[in-house]
């Protein structure tokens, strides 16, 4: 039996897709609901259990799992409540880790590439206790998973007892199927598609960096599929454990993006550039790239799908259907 917890969210819902895909009915869910639509990211699969947080450990008492998959968190870039995100991303997250290492029970994690702030040190996942500890995140939500890596590694290098598996996973800007809850924490692509097939222009932020164009500003750009490999991957193979970055290794432009979009749809790029609000300019980030080699080095061998294939088939496949649901 697996544990997903946040698994009714954007990526929890794919990692449960793919589980069921593969012959997988025995998938345990942990989340919230709510009254919104976010029940039909599970609407299509087959799970063994739903259990609420105020639930989990009383659950989990005299359990055995093949795996925790910790997903779940307050994952909101602009989320303000310290105490609520705290309690929520680095407390529960604590305990969970507490849990697995009594239990000997594989632990893979949610971390995230906000944990490296505006990037200034670069986005390599050395986990050594002094390179996390010069890592400034620039948001709440990131330095709620940056307590945690340190927390996680700390223990590690006192000694402690341990998960058998551990691993926590640096995901960049991923976009897919089942984010539609998310709001304006949605991919630009989702945000932006029903303008877009209206024949409405898509808005771009103008640049205010010399040397850098209007849309030129890049991310990693990762398709949903490609970062649920490495979960499956890092299941299948239990002798590695590390923080690891989940990216393409390769930044792209939301000119790129956008591009890529109208190019779905059949027709030219129309994009219109807006003035960058100016609350935000200060510490807007205009590129991030993940550094995959501590992935390479540790076993993972296939390929990232490439931007224009990844947005063709989201568009083509989800976006553009009235059921955009995986």
């Amino acid at each position: 039996m697996l544990l997903v917890t946040g698994g009714a969210g954007f990526i929890g819902s794919n990692i449960v897709a793919s589980l069921n895909e593969a012959g997988r009915s025995d998938v345990v869910v942990n989340d919230v609901l709510g009254s919104q639509v976010k029940w039909r990211n599970l609407a299509k699969r087959q799970i063994a259990d739903f259990v609420p947080p105020e639930e989990l450990f009383a659950w989990l008492d005299g359990r055995k799992l093949d795996a925790v998959i910790h997903m779940g968190a307050i994952s909101d870039t602009t989320a303000s409540d310290g105490d609520l995100v705290l309690s929520t991303n680095f407390r529960l997250s604590l305990r969970l880790l507490d849990w697995c290492s009594a239990n000997d029970t594989p632990f893979l994690y949610a971390s995230s590439a906000a944990t490296y702030g505006d990037g200034a040190d670069g986005f390599a996942d050395d986990w050594s206790g002094a390179a996390l500890r010069r890592l400034r995140p620039m948001n709440l939500y990131g330095f709620s998973k940056h307590l945690f890596d340190l927390a996680l590694t700390d223990r590690l290098r006192r000694g402690e007892r341990m998960p058998p598996q551990w691993a926590g996973l640096k995901f960049f800007n991923v976009f897919g199927p089942n984010e539609y809850h998310k709001g304006e924490m949605m991919s630009l692509v989702a945000k932006r598609f029903d303008e877009a097939r209206a024949g409405k222009p898509v808005r771009l932020f103008k640049s205010h960096r010399d040397g850098i164009g209007d849309g030129e500003q890049k991310r990693d750009f990762i398709y949903v599929n490609d970062a649920v490999a490495v979960v499956r991957w890092l299941l299948e193979t239990p002798k590695v454990s590390g923080i690891f970055n989940v990216g393409t290794g390769a930044a792209r432009s939301f000119r790129d993006l956008i591009s890529a979009m109208f190019a779905a749809l059949g027709r030219a790029p129309d994009i219109e550039y807006v003035e960058m609000p100016p609350a935000i300019r200060g510490q807007y980030q205009y590129f991030t790239q993940g550094e995959v080699e501590n992935l390479r080095r540790a076993g993972y061998n296939a390929g990232f799908t490439p931007l224009e294939a990844a947005v063709k088939d989201y568009v083509t496949g989800y976006l553009d259907r009235s059921d955009r649901y995986r």
